[in-house]
């Protein structure tokens, strides 16, 4: 099948044009770079554009089957400082995409949403079931895309898969691509930087949860996992399967002291670190509960945390010496 990756030369959608690929479809990577990186689409097919530019989406969209879309904002505290920016990409830019998708007939749409849909949930594991009541702008806007993505399935029949990540890590195991975001704002990729000499100290916002051991608990799954996800979903798809939603996850968390614990392991340094107040709005724990996937998709995330850490700094190591 040919498929058109939006913000394919991202983090995750880099790993799952090649997830794609390697099920047998054919892909084509279009993305405006502005977070994205030529590099990461090596070996694609890339067309330099954005979703805003109808003219040029529907140039492209009328040589595919079906779409994956993963351009979208993605810093939760810019969402609340600019949520203009989000409002405009994530809600009026996405709803340009969807008609013309709609309007080129296409009928298959694999889409990379989030767990912050749910907000502060009122228990874990978090299933599909639990109310989508998102706290901050960022997940209002993928709450947004769901809401128009329900009620095209209703009305025009586009049927899509809603995939809803918690914290991606990692990088595949080849060393060519991996996380490069600017600012960083992930907890592996900072814990990895404040092992090097002269780095900064990392902030552990919050040693005072009702956790095990005080620090907030999230459930981490591999980059080339959730590649793997976005392949199966788009094949049930195609088999006819009706849309969906489904949590992309491992169903079990780690603390931060944790990860801290695998960094130090995986590089043989210490992580240099400072101990912070809690940040508002962060939840103590959030875990998924991939039941579903693992039912609709035949699923289930097989990295571990040490594979997570493993390839993130193989790949940093990698990258810095470019």
């Amino acid at each position: 099948m040919k498929v058109l990756v939006i913000g394919g030369a991202g983090y995750i959608g880099s790993h799952a044009a090649r997830s794609l690929r390697q099920h047998g479809h054919d892909v084509i990577i279009y993305d405006n770079l502005s977070t994205g990186h030529d590099f990461l689409a090596k070996g694609f097919e890339l067309v330099v554009g954005d979703i805003a530019d109808d003219e040029k989406l529907r140039r492209q969209l009328s040589r595919v089957e079906a779409v994956v879309h993963f351009a979208a904002c993605a810093y939760v505290g810019e969402s609340t400082t600019n949520p203009r920016k989000y409002f405009q990409n994530n809600v009026e830019a996405g709803l340009t995409l969807l008609n013309a998708t709609l309007d080129c007939g296409i009928r298959k749409f694999v889409f990379s949403s989030t767990c912050a849909v749910y907000g502060t949930p009122a228990k874990v594991p978090i299933t599909e079931d639990t109310p989508r009541q998102p706290i901050n702008p960022y997940g209002v806007t993928k709450l947004f895309l769901e809401n128009a993505l329900e009620a095209y399935d209703r009305a025009y029949g586009l049927r899509f898969a809603a995939l809803r990540y918690f914290n991606a890590a990692g990088a595949d195991e080849s060393g060519e691509i991996g996380e490069v975001h600017s600012p960083e704002t992930h907890l592996i990729p900072l814990a990895l930087r404040a092992t090097q000499r002269d780095s900064q100290p990392l902030q552990i916002f919050g040693t005072d949860y009702p956790t095990s051991d005080g620090t907030c608990i999230r459930d981490y799954i591999h980059v080339n996992d959730l590649g793997e996800a976005h392949a199966l979903a788009l094949s049930r798809l195609a088999e006819g399967q009706p849309s969906f939603a489904a949590n992309l996850g491992t169903g079990r968390g780690q603390s931060v002291f944790e990860i801290l614990k695998a960094v130090e392991e995986a590089t043989g340094h210490p992580v240099r670190r400072a101990e912070v107040s809690r940040r508002a709005g962060d939840p103590p724990e959030l875990v998924a509960d991939p039941s579903r996937a693992q039912q609709v998709l035949g699923w289930k995330a097989t990295r571990s945390l040490r594979d997570i850490v493993t390839t993130a700094w193989n790949w940093m190591q990698k990258y810095e010496s470019r």
